[in-house]
């Protein structure tokens, strides 16, 4: 029996706008599946019948999207490409507690991780139709409470630190190998607190605590190079930390969503998130300035607005000054997280001598637990200096980021390793880079072994 069907002519007009053919997109899509563990084969046959009116499969639809987004340099929405009912429509509130269990419970299973990666890529447009902190509306009456259980501030003070420790591990082992553990705690012990019976102030404690540990787990999958599943992790925790009216959180989530955007080049929207943020916290301290001012700055840098930029270095510094003058707070935005934010904004700016100075400065600087952190800066100091023909030096600091590597579980720092391989096979010839070279091929078969 012949279906009939309605040509998509939002999608055609879209392909028109990018300046693409079928077989194009079909290709971008492909690339953007693989980035999210989708093994997509998808042609311009494939392109002709989602023009004809057959929609992608769900599971597609984001890459789709993010490919679009990626080629017009701006969100793309799924009503613009025609998929009325795409994943990332608004739909019906949904119980908070069974959200948060369902998310959990599929990054704890090993054997349902593929899928979730797959579910969806970053989507530029979901980030852009995140509410402003003061138009979040109370609906804890979404949480179905349990009656026979009953919490207090113990297990609240039970959350936090379990957090902490799961972070600690986070910062010297990579994110691959923390983020499983804070996964099953999140199902296991969080869950059940949400839906308990609990006095105000400690169903608003709550919420916020575990609001911080959606956060940390978003953060950790972002350093596997998870964006699309960090990204709904980081939706959750905004969720809770307005249902808590915890400013602190709601911001920090804002600015981990500013730097994944960051990273994956969406500067404008990078920019506006990061202004989100620091709107959100208009009574921050001047180390929680700085923390902000960092990433607007970078933002900023990339997005070609030098004076924004400038600005807002110049803003996180001062505040870094007032911040050290009154006492050192190990574990948070620190002398060397600002160094790299400088580093990243002269680079952006042009200046890379300048951009290599202040990494050096950072490395000082760091603290030793921040394994991950050396092992991503050093490689990229090494880039930097092997982009102005210092070849030599930037072996040397390849080496120091080996010693550190294997211990390091974390997609970032996989991506340096890569990025390091690809830089010095052109230089075989030379005697530095060849010992490199053969070096980091050792440590990764050892490391397979």
């Amino acid at each position: 029996m012949a279906t009939n069907r309605t040509p998509n002519t939002a999608l055609a007009s879209l392909i028109g706008e990018a300046g693409w053919t079928n077989g194009e997109l079909a290709r971008a899509v492909n690339r953007v599946g693989t980035e999210n563990g989708l093994q997509l084969r998808y042609d311009d046959s494939a392109v002709c019948h989602w023009l004809s009116g057959t929609m992608p499969r769900t599971r597609v639809r984001p890459a789709v999207l993010e490919a679009f987004s990626r080629r017009l340099h701006r969100p793309v929405t799924p009503r613009e490409a025609g998929f009325a009912t795409a994943p990332n429509a608004p739909a019906e509130a949904v119980d908070m507690v069974a959200s948060v269990i369902e998310l959990g419970s599929a990054d704890m299973d090993p054997t349902r991780r593929a899928v979730l990666g797959a579910a969806g890529a970053f989507s530029a447009a979901l980030a852009l139709n995140i509410p402003e902190y003061a138009e979040a509306a109370d609906r804890l009456d979404t949480v179905k409470r349990d009656p026979h259980t009953r919490i207090g501030y113990g297990e609240v003070d039970t959350v936090m630190a379990m957090t902490e420790k799961i972070s600690d591990l986070d910062d010297q082992f990579g994110g691959r190998t923390a983020r499983p553990m804070a996964a099953a705690f999140l199902v296991n012990t969080i869950a059940p607190h949400l839906k308990a019976d609990a006095p105000a102030d400690v169903r608003a404690a709550m919420l916020s605590a575990a609001a911080d540990h959606l956060y940390l787990t978003g953060y950790m999958a972002m350093d596997e190079r998870q964006d699309g599943l960090a990204q709904r992790y980081y939706l959750k925790a905004l969720e809770l930390a307005q249902h808590a009216h915890d400013h602190l959180t709601y911001c920090t989530t804002l600015r981990g969503m500013s730097v994944m955007a960051v990273d994956l080049g969406h500067s404008r929207l990078s920019l506006r998130l990061a202004d989100s943020a620091s709107a959100a916290s208009p009574q921050a301290g001047p180390r929680m300035v700085a923390f902000l001012a960092g990433q607007q700055a970078h933002a900023a840098a990339q997005a070609g607005d030098r004076i924004t930029a400038l600005a807002k270095i110049r803003e996180a510094e001062v505040a870094m000054e007032k911040a050290e003058s009154k006492a050192k707070a190990f574990g948070s935005y620190d002398p060397s997280s600002l160094a790299y934010h400088v580093a990243q904004v002269r680079y952006e700016l042009g200046d890379k001598t300048e951009s290599i100075e202040s990494l050096e400065e950072s490395d000082r600087v760091r603290y030793s637990v921040y394994r991950r952190g050396r092992v991503r800066h050093l490689g990229l100091l090494a880039e930097r200096k092997l982009e102005v023909g210092r070849l030599e030096e930037a072996c040397g600091h390849w080496h120091q980021m080996l010693d550190e590597y294997p211990h390091v579980q974390s997609g970032r720092c996989d991506d340096r390793y890569r990025a390091m391989l690809a830089a010095v096979r052109p230089y075989a010839r030379n005697a530095f880079a060849r010992d490199l070279y053969d070096r980091a091929r050792t440590i990764k078969a050892t490391a397979r072994a």
